[in-house]
């Protein structure tokens, strides 16, 4: 449990505040995506630090037990295929990004599910009730 908390204590402000800045620059979204399909270095650069971040929380935390800690190994999974994927095919996946940073409703739902994903692990790690004793 202890590198649960810690894990979540570093995913879920992170969550938090990446969600609120997309929420903030809504409008600016589509700019801000334009300009980074015109660099898919920059996709393979970013795919490469999630690759090792994912790696990193599944190395340590790799654990399905039916209680919230599977999030984190979850989210560790996702960051982990993700980084493959941005590796594999930053091309495709600037010309992809292009296309739905059009369509702000889902990109605003998006953040919102990830946002409140994101509160929840904040509360889980910082929390006095779920303290752990080490």
């Amino acid at each position: 449990m202890p590198n649960s908390k810690t894990i979540a204590g570093l995913i879920g402000p992170t969550l938090v505040a990446m969600c609120l800045a997309l929420l903030v620059n809504l409008n600016s979204f589509p700019a801000l995506v334009e300009s980074l399909s015109r660099d898919p270095m920059l996709i393979f650069v970013s795919g490469g630090l999630l690759f090792l971040a994912g790696l990193a929380i599944v190395r340590i935390h790799n654990r399905w037990g039916a209680d919230w800690t599977v999030l984190v190994t979850i989210l560790g999974w996702l960051a982990l295929v993700g980084g493959l994927i941005r590796m594999l095919f930053p091309i495709q996946l600037a010309e992809v990004a292009t296309k739905v940073s059009q369509e702000a409703g889902l990109i605003a739902a998006e953040a919102v599910v990830l946002l409140l994903v994101g509160a929840f692990l904040t509360y889980k790690a910082y929390s006095r009730r779920h303290a752990v004793n080490v």
